[in-house]
Parts: C-alpha cells; sequence; structure tokens
C-alpha cells in the first residue's frame, strides 16, 4: 500500500524547483521526471564529503515553469481568501 501525500496533485514539482527539501522517497523520483522534462539539469560532482553526488539547477525552461506555477498558485490563494471572506461576511 502506498502512502498518499497530503499536497494536492500537481503541488510536487513546482515547490521542489524553488526548494529542494523533500523526503527521499518522494524528491529523487520527482528529481528524474523534472530531469527529463528539461525542467532541471543535473551534473556529478564531488560534495563536502568527498562522494560523487548529483547537483541539479533549474533549466530556463525550469524557471519559467517554475514563474508560471507560482502565478497560477497565486491566484488560487486569492480565489479562495475572497471566497472565505465573502462566507464569513455572509454568516454574520
Amino acid at each position: 500500500m502506498t502512502a498518499r501525500s497530503d499536497l494536492p496533485q500537481g503541488t510536487l514539482d513546482p515547490l521542489i524547483l524553488k526548494v529542494v527539501r523533500i523526503p527521499q522517497g518522494s524528491l529523487y523520483p520527482a528529481l528524474h521526471r523534472l530531469e527529463s522534462r528539461g525542467l532541471l539539469a543535473a551534473d556529478w560532482q564531488e560534495s563536502e564529503t568527498g562522494r560523487e553526488a548529483k547537483f541539479y539547477r533549474l533549466t530556463r525552461t525550469g524557471r519559467a515553469r517554475l514563474e508560471t506555477e507560482a502565478a497560477s498558485w497565486t491566484r488560487l490563494v486569492e480565489a479562495v481568501g475572497l471566497i472565505l471572506r465573502m462566507s464569513e461576511r455572509g454568516a454574520e
């Protein structure tokens, strides 16, 4: 049985593009997916501990997608806020 995320579907990709701090079980498949879509690029480099590690960075396409996704989420948050404020006024 797979544990379901509390995040709405489609949320993980923009979050990863902004901040890469997701549990490994979700992070690596999402990183590979974003890399295959051209939103991230990766290089193998030596880490601070001297081990080889894959380092990711946003591509130009990834940066554009992040801006689009962030704007979409901002519109959604504003719409939900408007609805909540309207329902509070109606309850008075």
